[in-house]
């Protein structure tokens, strides 16, 4: 069951969705979409001859986090397969269905629209990746769940023993890192962006009103205006892969 492209969202409170869209859009170069949902609960981030990969989800209640969007051909054909890999359906609505991973982490099927021009890189990074945080007691389980629901995607351990990577087959736009916590809590899931120059991307970020929060030596810890968690990596922002060996975060 092919993925045709991917969606990250920004699940926020509505208290937080005009801070983080100016935020984010100042981030990437691009402009928020109309509203759309039932409620107008959705915008994307949009680029001039570029389709859309990013959106931000004004959620009801709860500290937010994100989530992947999964857009194919067959939404109840891949619904079911996900079911048969061990997800639960939480919510199908009109053409689209709403799904949780064994250890908890939402994720939707939606359709395809013929998304297919991924969004340039701007200023050296690009937001190209969702990391789940995992309990320790999950993480095994995930990898082979996330491995079964993507079998054409690429499934190798990551550069650090706590991490595992699933990458998409080439022109689609985001990243899966899976990422085993030092301690037994709920899944929670943020974005990473790949970074040519950390240092650079992070000065930039803080411009804008982001606050770094942990630096590693190949990934920054950061938190944007509306309080959200993401990171900056030292990926190839083109590739979403390691550009040295010595640069190792997923």
């Amino acid at each position: 069951m092919s993925v045709r492209w991917t969606y990250a969202f920004l699940d926020l409170p509505a208290s937080a969705v005009g801070r983080a869209g100016e935020f984010w859009t100042a981030v990437t170069g691009t402009r928020l979409s109309e509203p759309s949902g039932e409620h107008g609960e959705f915008v994307t981030l949009s680029a001039d001859g570029a389709d859309a990969c990013v959106g931000l989800q004004r959620v009801g209640s709860g500290p937010g986090g994100a989530h992947l969007d999964f857009s194919v051909d067959d939404v109840p054909a891949f619904a079911a397969h996900a079911s048969r890999v061990g997800a639960e359906t939480v919510t199908e609505h009109e053409g689209w269905a709403v799904l949780r991973s064994p250890a908890g982490q939402l994720f939707c099927a939606v359709p395809w629209h013929g998304e297919s021009a991924r969004p340039p890189v701007v200023h050296g990074s690009r937001f190209d990746q969702v990391c789940l945080d995992l309990p320790p007691s999950g993480f095994d389980a995930e990898v082979a769940f996330w491995s079964a629901l993507l079998p054409d995607w690429g499934s190798t351990p990551g550069s650090r023993p706590e991490f595992h990577v699933l990458a998409p087959p080439a022109g689609l736009p985001v990243r899966i890192l899976l990422q085993r916590l030092q301690e037994d809590r709920p899944v929670s899931a943020h974005p990473d962006l790949a970074c040519a120059d950390i240092a650079a991307a992070g000065a930039r970020h803080e411009r804008l009103g982001a606050v770094v929060t942990a630096a590693f030596d190949h990934w920054t810890v950061m938190r944007d205006p509306a309080g959200g968690t993401y990171c900056l990596t030292g990926r190839d922002p083109e590739t979403g892969g390691l550009p040295r060996p010595s640069d190792r975060r997923g």
